[in-house]
């Protein structure tokens, strides 16, 4: 009798399966952080993220009284900054219903902020066994093609019929290896172009692969492409300090930014609008450009240094919960990579 094709898919997982610091533990605090790092960003670079992240917050308890600044600066550079703020959120969750007890059932999980069904089915398996699917995009990739699924994978209903045949498929003995496996599968061998199928376990059972259309799978709908924004980055100084203010906008919420207008570029008129927010300041110079591609916009970026004439008044800074700032006091701030040329700008000026 021929092997089932999840003993096929996790023999190849034991041999071949990278050696990750995520895969050292069932805690399910310190996979749900991985979980969460790893989405939009590569293997490499989250691990120093997560080992830092952890020696600084190392329990629940330890994040969910963190101050939300030194939790943002932890995660400064792995962007989504959302991502950081629904983890603090989740935790005190935690801390306040469950008495610090990481909740163990998948729907306990689901119900966490931010938390949705791949994470809480990657949680659930890992850390409890609970034989739930865990579909992420690699797995969805895989699915399609081992499944032979020639349907928009945007459609909630054919994402339903994936998820439901990555269920049946799940061995009950090992659900959180074999969710790492497809996972693995998707990362390495079943890759978005050329996939490496010679090198598959899956390869003699995989719909796609006998139908030679691996390349043409999953199937999906062009995305719109982002929208371009021109957007005034302007450095205020006063001597050795820089005016910085923290992002209200949902993107970007909660991180330091520098005085930022969008759709108008032009050093003349951005003085104008300094002015009727109450910045009494004289332009100094243009100091380059950069730009910053996000999901669905795309920043162009003057940088533009101006000189405060007159400090902003106690009330001002209040209102806008802004602060000057020092070229040592600018390193600790919590500052999206979107300016990051800005603040290599800024701290070039501040110190001399």
């Amino acid at each position: 009798m021929s092997e089932k094709p999840s003993a096929l898919l996790l023999k190849w997982y034991d041999t071949v399966k990278r050696d990750l610091p995520w895969r050292r533990t069932k805690n399910p605090y310190h996979i749900w952080l991985s979980e969460i790092m790893l989405q939009q960003t590569r293997v490499e670079t989250v691990k120093g993220y997560y080992a830092r992240f952890l020696e600084r917050c190392p329990t629940v308890e330890a994040l969910a009284s963190a101050p939300e600044e030194t939790v943002l600066k932890l995660w400064e550079g792995l962007g989504y900054y959302s991502r950081a703020r629904n983890l603090q959120k989740a935790v005190r969750t935690i801390v306040e219903d469950h008495g610090g007890v990481f909740p163990s059932d998948y729907d306990s999980i689901l119900k966490l902020p931010g938390i949705g069904p791949y994470t809480a089915g990657a949680i659930a398996s890992i850390a409890f066994g609970i034989p739930v699917p865990a579909v992420d995009g690699n797995v969805y990739r895989v699915a399609s093609r081992f499944f032979g699924i020639r349907e928009d994978v945007g459609i909630p209903a054919v994402q339903k019929q994936i998820r439901q045949l990555v269920q049946e498929s799940i061995p009950a003995d090992r659900p959180g290896d074999y969710n790492q496996a497809l996972m693995e599968l998707g990362a390495t061998l079943c890759s978005p172009q050329r996939p490496d199928c010679e090198s598959c376990p899956w390869a003699a059972r995989c719909n796609a692969c006998q139908e030679g259309d691996q390349d043409s799978l999953p199937i999906h709908e062009k995305k719109q492409a982002p929208k371009t924004m021109d957007v005034a980055v302007c450095l205020l100084t006063d001597e050795n300090r820089v005016l910085v203010l923290p992002r209200k906008e949902r993107m970007l919420k909660g991180l330091f930014v520098f005085w930022l207008t969008e759709e108008e570029t032009a050093p003349a008129n951005v003085q104008q609008l300094l002015a009727e927010d109450g910045l009494n300041c004289s332009f100094v110079g243009h100091l380059g450009n950069a730009k910053h591609v996000f999901t669905h916009r795309v920043w162009q970026m003057e940088i533009l240094h101006f000189s405060l004439n007159h400090l902003p008044g106690e009330e001002w800074l209040q209102t806008h919960q802004a602060r000057l700032v020092t070229a040592e006091e600018l390193a600790q701030l919590p500052l999206p990579t979107a300016i990051k040329a800005a603040r290599e700008k800024a701290m070039k000026l501040l110190r001399g």
